[in-house]
């Protein structure tokens, strides 16, 4: 752990390529990265860039990926999408053959994902679209890794072609707890089914997600679930009610506590 008197030298407040070079003599990379992440918290992002950045230039895969994340979504920086690339494409250069029990595991999953999303879509000038290549990508984070979103992406791009393949990735994330693979899930499986009880499977979890669901982004889901509800048949919408709890009783017991807590105040 860096100590207070490293952390308040002189040198972080002189011209960023000075402190590039004292931070290099004071802080090993492991420091730069625990400076880097008190800054971040802090709420000094520009300092935290810059111990960020030291920390990825000697190997911490993690410094590596929060500055792409940061890059990514312009938080604290300008958004430059061209850079995010070029920091998850230094984490999966350097570290994509690491165990997936490997401590900086998630964050090499996260940068595979990163890398397939921005080919999926592609980079003006930068990265070409390529479908076929985010699929490779995504591929090995899914498999390799076990990354839920990867899964996530697999069931998406799956999804309308091969219901089969859809089915098999968004449950595997869905089991992780991805919401929006469960939302999916659901989505496919009530439309594949040919009963009620597989129908109800289908609701159970749209149901499910809708239970999880924590913010704005995620209306998506609230419509979803409203749209099928209105399709079931009364005995497919019990059905998968009690299904619903009993998945959320077993998984995510607090929400049950929350919505228990909820009702009785109502």
């Amino acid at each position: 752990m860096a100590s207070s008197a490293v952390l308040t030298a002189p040198a972080f407040a002189l011209d960023p390529a000075s402190t590039e070079k004292e931070t290099s003599a004071i802080l090993s990379p492991m420091e730069a990265l625990r400076s880097g992440a008190r800054k971040y918290y802090s709420g000094d992002k520009e300092g935290a860039l810059q111990s960020l950045q030291y920390a990825a230039e000697n190997g911490q895969p993690m410094a590596a990926w929060k500055l792409g994340e940061m890059y990514a979504h312009g938080d604290g920086v300008a958004a430059d999408d061209k850079k995010a690339f070029e920091y998850f494409t230094q984490i999966v250069r350097e570290h994509g053959d690491d165990r997936p029990d490997a401590p900086d595991a998630p964050f090499v999953s996260s940068a595979f994902v990163a890398l397939g999303s921005y080919y999926l879509t592609g980079i003006k000038g930068v990265v070409q679209k390529n479908p076929a290549r985010a699929r490779q990508i995504f591929t090995h984070a899914a498999s390799y890794f076990g990354d839920a979103d990867a899964q996530f992406q697999l069931g998406q791009m799956y999804q309308g072609s091969s219901e089969r393949l859809a089915v098999r990735w968004y449950n595997l994330a869905a089991i992780k707890g991805h919401v929006g693979a469960q939302a999916r899930l659901g989505e496919t499986l009530f439309n594949l089914g040919q009963s009620e009880a597989k129908q109800a499977r289908g609701l159970m979890w749209i149901t499910v997600a809708r239970d999880q669901v924590v913010d704005a982004e995620a209306n998506w889901v609230l419509d979803l679930h409203e749209r099928y509800f209105a399709l079931a048949s009364e005995p497919v919408r019990s059905l998968s009610r009690r299904m619903a709890d009993t998945w959320i009783e077993r998984n995510r017991p607090e929400l049950m506590t929350a919505q228990t807590v909820a009702a009785d105040q109502n």
